[in-house]
């Protein structure tokens, strides 16, 4: 550990919630009333920690009357997003528009295209299965990492599979129709309302690439997306956001059988991982993180590789369209 640098510990990234709060909401106002000139918010509320606290945001800077929580289960959801999707709003009286996506989906074949996908690596697979995608662990192996298919019967043991790259990708590429029809949803009532859309990721996702272009990574602006997750939890008690979402743990709530954000994307629990990309961000040895996460300074090292390979592979999605030649701006 070089002598300049003490071991970082969590209290690193403990916020004023108060005062973050209140800097957030008049920036909230600022750009949407003066930038945007828009009259609220819609946001898309899922159950989770970073749509609630958005939701709460929002309430605060523009009144409940003035935020819209869209709220669009489909058939993979979690028999619990709807109710603590109802609750959050019931914290901060927002009112809520329900849009079951199923069918929409089926019309885009989404399940369809993804289940073709599925059964060309496990040919059994069919009604009644369950299934999700899962990235083995980044600590412990240099050894490159490939996904691994899991899926399980309605009756039986689980079955799992190398997930070779074209069905990967076809998995993903399908499911991504989630994400791309609930925005198209939030834009429809933001069109309606003369709203904006707020959208919900924190910074590890924000910065990761953890979001569908043109999809959950659309919007008119981010409120939470330089707070790390732990610090999304932070402002989410200092709002009010039901205890049963604080509790829950994140999850992608995309594949029909349970998984949590660790597991196909992170590696690592969100709290190891925000002070891995603080610490990444902030040119920290390796060594000065590790024990406050209980890791070896090899496995933070293998993290921060991680970090820099996701920015690389990822770039992309923060890229606006590319135009082949200059077109200047003109603005009156």
């Amino acid at each position: 550990m070089s002598p300049t640098q003490t071991q970082v510990t969590p209290d690193v990234l403990a916020l004023d919630a108060e005062r973050a709060t209140a800097e957030i909401v008049d920036r909230l106002r600022e750009i949407v009333g003066r930038e945007l000139k828009r009259k609220g918010a819609v946001v898309g509320v899922s159950g989770g920690i970073d749509s609630s606290v958005t939701a709460g945001l929002c309430a605060r800077a523009f009144g409940p009357d003035r935020t819209l929580a869209l709220l669009m289960p489909e058939a993979d959801s979690d028999p619990d997003t709807l109710e603590l999707s109802r609750s959050v709003a019931d914290a901060f009286d927002i009112p809520t528009v329900v849009e079951d996506i199923t069918p929409i989906l089926e019309a885009t074949r989404c399940y369809e295209r993804r289940d073709e996908a599925v059964r060309s690596v496990i040919p059994q697979f069919g009604e009644g299965w369950k299934f999700k995608i899962v990235l083995p662990s980044v600590l412990g192996t240099d050894a490159y990492r490939l996904f691994t298919l899991v899926a399980q019967p309605p009756e039986g043991e689980t079955v799992e599979a190398r997930l070779p790259a074209a069905a990967y990708l076809t998995i993903v590429a399908s499911t991504n129709f989630k994400q791309r029809t609930r925005k198209m949803l939030e834009y429809f009532h933001a069109d309606r309302l003369n709203f904006a859309v707020a959208g919900t990721p924190n910074r590890l996702e924000y910065d990761q690439g953890f979001f569908v272009k043109l999809g959950d990574g659309a919007a008119d602006l981010k409120p939470i997306a330089h707070l790390y997750k732990s610090q999304v939890y932070q402002l989410a008690a200092h709002l009010g956001v039901p205890e049963r979402v604080r509790e829950r743990p994140p999850t992608t709530d995309t594949y029909s059988l349970s998984q949590t954000q660790d597991e196909f994307y992170f590696s690592v629990p969100y709290e190891a991982m925000d002070l891995c990309l603080y610490g990444r961000n902030h040119g920290i040895e390796p060594a000065a993180i590790a024990p406050a996460i209980g890791l070896e300074a090899a496995d933070v090292q293998r993290i921060y590789d991680d970090i820099d390979q996701k920015r690389r592979t990822t770039r992309y999605l923060h890229l606006p369209p590319q135009l082949v030649a200059p077109v200047p701006e003109v603005h009156d």
